[in-house]
């Protein structure tokens, strides 16, 4: 038998940039964080994979909670969430806590804009306007990517987009970076 979705709630209000408005951009995004989610690499994010990601990242959930809203996009015979699922739950999502998204090119670049400096400041710990090596360390730790464990490794990232060479990311060199990811299919 199956359910109609549960309509989301939250009890915090959502990042701005929880939909970013760039189609490439959000596919990518919503790719990692899909990989990130899916712990075992099985190609499914179950209940317990997602309630330990949401947790990980200080968003703890209500188990309830999150059977309703997310057990609803598992198709039947499935233990969680495919991709396409997991894209399908995030536009509902959006479009129930933000509105659905309005296709107007100047909006669009304008929140691109948003976007890119909401992106930027989650990397910019400090808020000093750059991105040190040791802040993007941080945060890829957080993410719990293995390129965080080495020192050396992090600084070789920063200086392939550092074009002034000062050892760090201005947004300039962010939004550069940023925009020169190419999403094949999205």
């Amino acid at each position: 038998m199956e359910t109609a979705p549960t309509k989301p709630s939250l009890s915090r209000k959502p990042s701005p940039s929880f939909r970013l408005r760039n189609g490439s951009l959000n596919a990518l995004r919503l790719r990692r964080v899909f990989d990130l989610f899916d712990r075992n690499g099985d190609g499914e994010i179950t209940l317990d994979e997602m309630e330990s990601a949401l947790d990980t990242l200080g968003l703890g959930a209500d188990r309830a909670g999150l059977e309703a809203t997310v057990g609803a996009y598992i198709p039947a015979g499935a233990n969680g969430l495919g991709f396409n699922d997991f894209e399908s739950l995030h536009r509902a999502l959006g479009d129930a806590l933000f509105g659905p998204i309005v296709e107007e090119e100047e909006a669009q670049k304008e929140g691109e804009d948003e976007d890119m400096k909401e992106a930027f400041r989650v990397f910019d710990e400090n808020g000093d306007g750059f991105i040190s090596a040791a802040e993007l360390q941080a945060v890829l730790k957080k993410l719990g990517l293995a390129e965080a464990r080495s020192l050396a490794a992090v600084q070789e990232m920063i200086c392939n987009v550092d074009r002034d060479r000062d050892g760090q990311v201005d947004f300039g060199e962010f939004k550069t970076m940023m925009q020169g990811i190419t999403v094949w299919g999205a």
